[in-house]
């Protein structure tokens, strides 16, 4: 049996190009925002700030986000955001997360995963390292703006701080010891 040349042609080329055609990007498009996006996969939209520039998300759940500039945001935590945000989105999670750091203490750590649970619980989990940290997924359902400075923010918590303290004395009864 033999083929007309313009069907092994086509064969050929249909065996060639479909890998590419199986690893195309689906890039942000004016009708779906990245909020969308999370919200399709099960996960609170406020994750992201709200200063997201475009996105792209393969086919295998492989994204790259990128922000106007690096900025802080102040949840429970304080948490940095790179300009650059990559990982692997799949329903109800985010892995091999970069460009996403939490403060502790003195210390800026990578948060390497964020899931949670399905059917919803209330609870969303951050993976710092080896650490596991279960938090309340309400304050990750809006968008929070982001800051282009830590200082500031901790600024903001020093002002609250210093709100609460008593008011000084100006007038102290000298104590005479013997």
């Amino acid at each position: 049996m033999t083929f007309n040349p313009r069907i092994k042609l086509s064969i050929l080329l249909l065996l060639l190009l479909s890998p590419f055609c199986l690893s195309f990007n689906l890039h942000s498009s004016a009708n779906t925002t990245v909020y969308q996006i999370l919200t399709k996969y099960d996960l609170p939209q406020g994750l992201l700030p709200n200063s997201v520039k475009s996105y792209s998300l393969s086919n295998d759940g492989t994204f790259e986000v990128v922000l106007e500039k690096p900025c802080y945001v102040e949840f429970e935590y304080l948490v940095y955001y790179a300009e650059k945000i990559t990982g692997k989105l799949s329903i109800g999670s985010i892995t091999d997360l970069g460009g996403i750091q939490v403060k502790r203490f003195l210390f800026w750590l990578n948060v390497n995963e964020i899931r949670v649970d399905l059917p919803s619980s209330g609870s969303i989990y951050f993976q710092v390292g080896f650490i596991n940290k279960r938090l309340d997924v309400k304050q990750f359902e809006t968008v929070h703006a982001c800051r282009d400075s830590a200082l500031a923010l901790c600024g903001a918590s020093l002002r609250q701080v210093l709100l609460q303290l008593p008011a000084p004395v100006e007038n102290m009864e000298m104590l005479i010891t013997e």
